[in-house]
């Protein structure tokens, strides 16, 4: 059992920015590779950013791509999902998840998953 905890949701305006941190229990954060699903309400948990094991790649959905940055420190066991010029449309709750070796963008490729943080951008 791998605990995983999100932080740092809230509400902000469009066009703000706001830094979402997972922090890991043991030694999750350099076991394996981390990702961050945003669900909204009534879709499909979605892919938004992932990165591998060592931090030397990372992964992006279109949607996100240029406006989040996905980063990890293992030593503090923790990965982090810097969000800027947020949308209307990023309105979710954000989940961690830990696993995705194979298929990083891939909600079934997770094993572990956060209990979620809510982001709400009005317009």
């Amino acid at each position: 059992q791998v605990q995983l905890v999100e932080s740092g949701g809230g509400l902000v305006q469009a066009g703000g920015s706001l830094r979402l941190s997972c922090a890991a229990s043991g030694r999750t954060a350099s076991r394996y590779a981390m990702g961050w699903f945003r669900q909204a309400p009534g879709k499909a948990r979605e892919f938004a950013a992932a990165i591998s094991l060592n931090g030397d790649r990372t992964y992006y959905a279109d949607s996100v791509k240029g406006r989040f940055t996905v980063s990890r420190d293992n030593a503090k066991n923790t990965v982090y999902l810097q969000m800027n010029s947020l949308k209307p449309e990023d309105t979710a709750v954000y989940f961690c998840a830990a696993g995705g070796v194979r298929a990083p963008t891939r909600v079934y490729d997770y094993d572990y998953w956060g209990q979620g943080t809510q982001v709400t951008v009005s317009s």
